[in-house]
């Protein structure tokens, strides 16, 4: 909670730090990578960073964190918090490194803002950042905790998949012959590679097998920057990545994890390759005999590019209630339906819990509808993959 000397001062700031929020992180990234280049090679999204959504959803969680602490103080903002502190513990963020951030970060400050940073203002805006600081340390302390600590594990690549033109899974198994843990259906996993510049490069890619199996799937979309560079990652695992490899793999992370009592009507709606978890969770529901009704509604461009489509129609028949929506834009085919998602005509029942991955306009709009058609707002969840605009813009 702040001090109220310094609530007063960062709600008469937040106007212009808000407003110039951009510009500072802006100066931040340049002052970080300038001061430690290798955070940009080793640790940091370089597509990310060239794209600008990094930036942008810095920008989004530092206004959306000071303003919940002015509106409601005596509520920590949790689902900022653990989305955030999840990410930095699949990267193996460690507690010194907050600091080189304030270095970077208030200095940035200083620069945009010039003589309007006085004492009173630098200290205000420096409890927020140490508030928000602490309680990620705290968080993703916990976390490590009950993952055995961070750092990452060799695994070895047993078998490649050709999903669709664009998508691969990856079978692996522990390259050291060791016992593979259980995980949360939804979680994900970070992967480690070394690109040709010697760069070693991390992203975070869902796990799309049963959560009890014996070894770990997970499976990437080739992406195509169009306007913003190519994915470096996953244009290194489609072209060079091949079985009999090893990959460095974090423990499984993520907050959007499947929480249902045996009799809560389920819907998991996804669209593209945010069908991922959503394999996971339908997988977990089987296997745990849920009794509920379970909902399925999933979107994509034609049969043909729907991922892991065998896996979400045989999982979902394990299900005696499951209801299966496919909406593809062409070459439906029988029993699905043509165009984009639309849950008009789909019974939501009473007490529905929510489960939701795809691009940020159709999450949107599922959500939008569900609140209409009376899912409580909190019983909807969602995941991002990349940096979070939408929880950064409140």
């Amino acid at each position: 909670m702040l001090t109220e000397q310094s609530a007063a001062t960062v709600r008469a700031t937040l106007p212009a730090v808000g407003a110039a929020i951009g510009e500072i992180t802006e100066r931040f990234y340049a002052r970080l990578f300038a001061a430690h280049p290798e955070l940009l090679r080793d640790l940091f999204n370089r597509g990310n960073q060239a794209a600008g959504t990094q930036k942008q959803a810095l920008a989004g969680s530092i206004a959306a964190f000071a303003t919940h602490l002015l509106e409601r103080p005596e509520q920590r903002p949790d689902a900022l918090l653990g989305r955030i502190a999840h990410k930095h513990a699949s990267l193996g963020v460690a507690p010194e490194q907050y600091a080189v951030v304030h270095e970077h970060l208030f200095a940035a400050i200083a620069e945009v803002l010039g003589e309007a940073v006085t004492p009173g203002v630098a200290a205000a805006w420096d409890e927020v950042y140490w508030l928000m600081a602490d309680a990620l340390v705290a968080v993703e302390k916990r976390l490590y905790e009950e993952s055995g600590g961070p750092g990452t594990r060799a695994w070895e690549v047993v078998e490649r998949i050709e999903e669709t033109a664009g998508v691969v899974s990856f079978r692996v198994r522990p390259a050291d012959g060791g016992p593979v843990a259980g995980f949360r259906a939804g979680q994900y996993v970070s992967v480690g590679v070394t690109l040709p510049d010697g760069a070693r490069q991390i992203r975070q890619y869902s796990l799309s097998g049963a959560p009890a199996a014996a070894e770990r799937r997970f499976s990437v979309k080739r992406v195509h920057g169009g306007t913003a560079p190519d994915g470096e990652v996953s244009h290194h695992l489609h072209a060079r990545v091949r079985p009999g490899d090893v990959l460095e793999l974090s423990e499984p992370y993520g907050d959007l994890v499947l929480d249902a009592a045996p009799d809560t009507p389920v819907l998991l709606a996804s669209a593209g390759i945010g069908v991922t978890p959503m394999i996971a969770m339908l997988a977990g529901l089987a296997d745990a005999g849920h009794g509920g009704p379970v909902t399925v509604v999933h979107g994509d461009r034609s049969p043909a590019d729907h991922a892991l489509l065998a896996d979400h129609e045989a999982y979902a028949g394990k299900l005696p209630g499951a209801a299966v929506h496919f909406f593809y834009e062409r070459d439906a085919g029988p029993g699905h339906r043509t165009g984009l998602v639309d849950l008009a005509g789909i019974d939501v029942r009473p007490g529905t819990r929510a489960y939701l991955c795809g691009p940020l306009p159709f999450m949107r709009a599922v959500r939008a509808r569900l609140i209409e058609k009376g899912v409580a707002p909190a019983d909807i969840h969602y995941e991002v993959f990349g940096p979070d605009l939408w929880l950064a813009q409140g």
